[in-house]
């Protein structure tokens, strides 16, 4: 295979017994099951040698399942022999035998093993040597000598090994006479990868554990950091530099590493077919679209052990399934990732929700803010112990590429962490420029982020920008708000009470009914399903309807802006069109629709005025409709009762409106407060004094 030359085989009847012979008859067993080998009528790999010679790509991969229906034993030996036999066939691949990079113990050195798990990092394309021309330099001998792949390096003969003819009287030649031809050794592309376990499957409390990888050839260049893949390969061994130069009693310590023979990567298995669904589930997953009642008994099975919250459920189910991504003629991309932002009072179950969603989502990771740094979050620069070369390690927007970040305490985030996650979060990509390392990394991950408000709990006589701490720019990109309040009303205190209890007491809560119809683990494989088969696109009736509907929500956001004399803190721009258009289509993919019609938009509609709508809203008119009329009576009152440049007590104001008048005292108190906003009034005497000074 590397020196792509003629194959050649022994046409002759080997005779047993001999170990030449037996290598001899395995690659004849293993050349009859490439060439013969069927499934269905359907010769695979020879059908696959003849394309990828075509592609001018010499190699074929062999799926082990496979040779274990042609031959149990031969697939025997190459899992407890790969040394002996991989070199009679170059790529295998097994769709069996996972050993997690946890249990890599000394018992599976020299085994081949599959490993799944996430690249956080992956060196610079090297050359390693497969043979290497030598020339002594006195008599200009030559010699070539062969090396092993993987980390293993070769050591020079020290002697000239040039045979001399008896009485031949040159003197011999000195010690270490040999320098390496380069010109004249064969070289293959190495890389070292570094393989790290997937963070769902680190036990609490460990740190997670990675291997070295080497791959060479053609595996080479095949992932980047934040790929999750499963890499096949032979358990071995190196002698580190630290542990040789150390001496001593570490002669016998050897650091492992894994020579790769296969990488299979998520998007390849996606790519093979879809073979991750069986038909039966497939089937079983059409008829459940069909549901008519699918929407909400979904929205229901999210986080069932948290009582209402309907409207946020119905949210986070849209984060999990994602709109359609779309790149455009000119290249172009247009994410297809929904965002969303609980922000409210303690207490809410913000937290509970993320914890949810970090368990439902197929690839997710959680991470809180106070413990989060922007290197963290999105990529760092490493450097190499031995080679001292940099390198990149993906953080954890890039190892949750294709899935969700959770971000709880968003809050609590220093501000110049949270401005890492901008480009992330709009653009889906990280771009670094530290120590001489410029590149892009993809980040295309769905954010969920939890926050309480500046006072730690939301104060309904102040704006939402009071109350939030965030700037313009991290909240434009976040494509639903919710605000959730811990209100205070007799009958949902006794409902919630009654859940809680339900729960502590049974482990079910009141309304936990629903969650014996759809189990966490089918949900996730439909959901999983959802996002890889469909990606929905409008109905002209749909674009439509969704175009008006923006420029009239424009149209409102900028009346109550001019009312309240003041920009509103939670922008509507053209981000949240596209969030609607998210949303549309998410809600189509749930029913397997491959086209978003004008129930799907009012759908969308409804979720974005009940989130983001209503958050901005609770900036103009805070409290009821009574309370804010009565504000705006006192507050014409009050700017008659003071002309500008008088002042009065707020005591006597109180007597005269409150008790003169009968207008209630929040109504005043609010009327003071954005009197005092707009400075048309100010507060002396701490407190105790009012001043008009203003129009």
């Amino acid at each position: 295979m590397d020196r792509q030359s003629v194959f050649s085989v022994s046409v002759f009847n080997s005779e047993a017994g001999q170990s030449e012979d037996s290598r001899t008859q395995v690659q004849e067993q293993l050349m009859q099951f490439v060439l013969s080998f069927r499934l269905d009528n359907k010769f695979v790999y020879r059908d696959q040698l003849r394309e990828n010679a075509l592609l001018k790509q010499y190699y074929c991969d062999i799926d082990i399942g496979d040779l274990i229906k042609y031959n149990e034993e031969l697939a025997h030996r190459l899992a407890t022999e790969p040394a002996e036999i991989i070199p009679l066939v170059r790529n295998m691949w097994t769709s069996a035998e996972d050993v997690s990079i946890r249990n890599l113990d000394s018992m599976t050195i020299a085994r081949l093993v599959r490993v799944p798990g996430i690249v956080i990092g992956a060196s610079v394309m090297s050359s390693k040597a497969t043979e290497l021309a030598i020339q002594c330099r006195s008599c200009l001998h030559n010699q070539t000598i062969p090396i092993f792949g993987g980390f293993t390096g070769v050591t020079l003969p020290r002697q000239c090994a040039r045979q001399r003819a008896p009485g031949d009287g040159a003197e011999k030649c000195p010690m270490d006479p040999y320098f390496v031809v380069h010109e004249k050794s064969r070289f293959v592309d190495q890389q070292i990868i570094k393989l790290q376990e997937a963070p769902d499957q680190v036990p609490v409390g460990e740190l997670p554990r990675h291997v070295l990888i080497s791959a060479d050839r053609y595996l080479t260049n095949r992932v980047v950091p934040g790929s999750r893949c499963t890499v096949m390969g032979i358990f071995s061994i190196y002698q580190n530099k630290a542990s040789k130069n150390s001496g001593g009693g570490a002669v016998a310590i050897r650091t492992p590493y894994l020579r790769t023979v296969g990488i299979q990567t998520d998007v390849d298995s996606t790519a093979k077919g879809h073979s991750s669904f069986s038909e039966e589930e497939e089937q079983e997953f059409l008829e459940l679209s069909r549901r008519p009642d699918l929407y909400n008994t979904m929205a229901d099975c999210i986080a069932p052990s948290i009582y209402g919250n309907r409207d946020i459920k119905k949210a986070i189910l849209c984060l999990l399934l994602g709109g359609s991504k779309k790149i455009l003629p000119d290249g172009m991309k247009l994410r297809g990732d929904i965002n969303v932002l609980l922000l409210g009072d303690p207490g809410t179950a913000k937290s509970q929700l993320l914890k949810f969603v970090e368990k439902v989502a197929p690839i997710s990771i959680y991470t809180s803010g106070k413990g989060s740094s922007a290197a963290g979050l999105t990529a760092s620069v490493q450097r190499d112990q031995s080679t001292r070369e940099f390198y990149l390690e993906g953080g954890a927007m890039v190892l949750a590429d294709g899935g969700v970040v959770c971000i709880d305490e968003f809050d609590k985030m220093r501000d110049e962490d949270r401005v890492a996650i901008h480009e992330a979060m709009e653009q889906q990509t990280i771009s670094i420029a530290k120590a001489g390392i410029t590149t892009i990394l993809n980040a295309r991950t769905s954010v969920l982020a939890a926050a309480n408000p500046i006072f730690g709990r939301y104060d309904d006589m102040k704006s939402p920008g009071e109350n939030i701490d965030f700037q313009t720019t991290i909240l434009s990109r976040f494509d639903m708000i919710f605000i959730v309040k811990d209100e205070h009303t007799r009958e949902k205190d006794e409902r919630i009470a009654k859940h809680v209890m339900g729960i502590h007491m049974g482990g079910r809560g009141l309304d936990e009914q629903t969650e014996s119809e759809i189990p966490v683990d089918k949900m996730k494989r439909y959901l999983s399903y959802c996002k890889s088969r469909m990606a929905p696109r409008l109905s002209p009736e749909a674009a439509e309807k969704l175009s008006s509907h923006f420029v009239s929500i424009r149209k409102q956001v900028h009346a109550s802006e001019i009312e309240a004399n003041t920009r509103s803190s939670i922008p509507i721009t053209v981000r949240q069109l596209e969030a609607i258009v998210r949303i549309t289509e998410s809600l189509a993919k749930l029913t397997l629709s491959p086209i978003a019609t004008e129930q799907h938009v009012d759908e969308a509609i409804r979720l974005f005025l009940c989130s983001t709508m209503d958050a901005v809203n609770q900036g103009g008119n805070q409290g009821s409709r009574e309370l804010n009329e009565e504000t705006n009576r006192v507050e014409s009152e009050l700017k008659r009762r003071l002309p500008i440049g008088w002042s009065t007590s707020v005591a006597t104001l109180r007597r005269e409106m409150v008790e003169g008048k009968g207008f209630s005292e929040q109504a005043l108190n609010r009327a003071l407060m954005i009197l005092q906003r707009r400075d048309t009034i100010m507060f002396r005497n701490q407190g105790a004094q009012v001043y008009r000074n203003g129009a």
